[in-house]
């Protein structure tokens, strides 16, 4: 395979990063995990911060296995990570702190605050992206209000999967992708919204260069090459928010289709050239998202399998220890349609005894409570499913555009009986597969920055012929229309 090209992808996710390793040759994509490390909050005073040194020793180990595994010949390198937070460097280019975690408290009335200097209708619809407390324009905001001396001490700002390059190769920029989710970036002209920041009083002068998806923006340093003992690799903002190089990953045909990243959390769209940016959208918070060679991400956020994580953690803390897949196969032997749950309510948001916190929603909205636990996870997937169906239905109503395929991405892929569910509750065909997309396409747009791809739709072909789908079609349609109808009346 002496003409394969060789990457590695750096993916930092909340609780975990890791360092894949992936070789393409004759148009087929292999991959394989080169190095995982821990991550997480860390508290710091009356703070929560992310621990960087911690963060970028995990990257600089896994780059260092990742050059041995592969033999030394990589073509390149990107970072992707979660969205919203950042770090600030001073003039020499060094981090002045810990960036802030995203469930700091910091935030807490600063949405009051925002709205009060720009109407919320506004925000939204100069940046196109919901209106979340936990957004960069809000976090900004906090730090300018309390008058943070590390702004004072700031040149530049930095997201995090960027802060992490510029760790790597010393070039400061922001990807577009990550970007976008900040709330402080112009969704009609792709650049910073200067008029929105001065009416903040937001410092503009610390924002970089928007650079696009698949762009070379330097090579190791000197110091970090000898570290990992490799060469001076091109390092590549592939696209540096991860569900951008997700949905990037989708193995999708044409048009008429619809994605779900699914996993923890899940979140539901479609890929579009354009913002949609309406009444409607701002009403149900669908955010617009810069995606890969021009795209728009238009989606939404929505619960996913943290339901089922949190009950089985719970069982296991009260001596029941099943496994992921016991779990489903009780649910598809639990009776249909046991209860009626909203997944995104408030009241299963936090870590705790989820079991009894869904007896306690069914008990305030009239409904017997479950002992069986295995029809406590089907509820929970068949509910999941049914809110797949009202999403997609105001997206493809919003748009204009309908779907017949949703493909699911990511390690929510795995659960044959939810991907089933969501085919039965959509009423269309589901196409599961690749669990890893994220790597897959940070991956695959640094081998279209280097020339070895040559469009989205080739890196969509790799996809496919490099990684098994499994398809579901719609069964059980009259059962599943009935239950949607009565679950609308009810409302829920």
């Amino acid at each position: 395979m002496s003409n394969a090209k060789q990457f590695l992808a750096v993916d930092l996710g909340a609780e975990s990063g890791r360092v894949m390793r992936g070789s393409l040759a004759g148009g087929r994509l292999q991959i394989a995990e080169a190095h995982r490390f821990a991550n997480g909050p860390l508290q710091q005073g009356e703070s929560l911060r992310w621990d960087f040194a911690k963060i970028l020793a995990g990257v600089k180990r896994g780059i260092a296995l990742g050059v041995e595994q592969s033999g030394k010949e990589i073509a390149g390198i990107s970072v992707d990570s979660w969205g919203v937070d950042f770090g600030l460097l001073d003039a020499r280019g060094e981090l002045v702190e810990n960036p802030y975690h995203y469930r700091d408290a910091q935030t807490e009335g600063m949405l009051e605050e925002a709205f009060r200097r720009v109407p919320k209708r506004e925000v939204y619809a100069r940046t196109g992206i919901e209106i979340r407390r936990i957004n960069s324009l809000f976090q900004l905001l906090a730090m300018r209000l309390r008058k943070d001396p590390a702004l004072a001490r700031a040149r530049r700002l930095m997201f995090m999967a960027d802060l992490v390059a510029h760790a790597l190769c010393d070039e400061i920029f922001a990807e577009y992708t990550l970007a976008s989710t900040s709330q402080m970036a112009d969704m009609h002209t792709g650049e910073w919204s200067a008029e929105l920041l001065a009416r903040l009083d937001l410092p503009a002068e610390l924002l970089p260069q928007i650079v696009k998806p698949g762009t070379v923006v330097g090579r190791l340093t000197a110091a970090v090459a000898a570290e990992c003992d490799c060469g001076r690799v091109p390092v590549i903002a592939s696209g540096s928010h991860d569900t951008g190089c997700a949905v990037a990953a989708v193995p999708a045909e044409g048009e008429g289709w619809a994605y779900l990243s699914s996993g923890t959390w899940s979140l539901a769209g479609v890929e579009l050239k354009q913002a949609v940016i309406t009444d409607a959208s701002f009403a149900d918070n669908i955010t617009n998202e810069g995606g890969v060679e021009g795209t728009i991400r238009f989606l939404t956020s929505l619960a996913g399998l943290w339901l089922v994580q949190e009950c089985r953690r719970q069982w296991q803390r009260e001596g029941s220890d099943f496994s992921y897949a016991k779990l489903t196969e009780m649910a598809r032997a639990a009776r249909p349609f046991a209860a009626r749950i909203e997944p995104n309510d408030d009241c299963f948001t936090a870590a705790g005894d989820m079991p009894a916190r869904i007896n306690r929603y069914l008990e305030q909205t009239g409904q017997p409570p479950l002992s069986d636990k295995g029809e406590i996870v089907r509820s929970i997937l068949e509910s999941l499913a049914f809110t797949y169906r009202r999403t997609l239905d105001k997206v493809e109503a919003m748009t204009g555009r309908p779907s017949r395929v949703l493909h699911i991405v990511g390690g929510g892929a795995q659960n044959v009986l939810l991907n089933q569910f969501a085919a039965d509750a959509t009423g269309r065909e589901v196409i599961a597969g690749p669990i890893e997309a994220t790597s897959i396409g940070n991956m695959l747009m640094q081998a279209k920055a280097v020339g070895a791809i040559g469009s989205l739709a080739e890196l969509r072909t790799v996809v496919r012929d490099s990684f098994p789908t499994q398809r579901y079609v719609p069964g059980q349609v009259e059962a599943w229309e009935s239950e949607r109808q009565s679950r609308a009346v009810s409302g829920k």
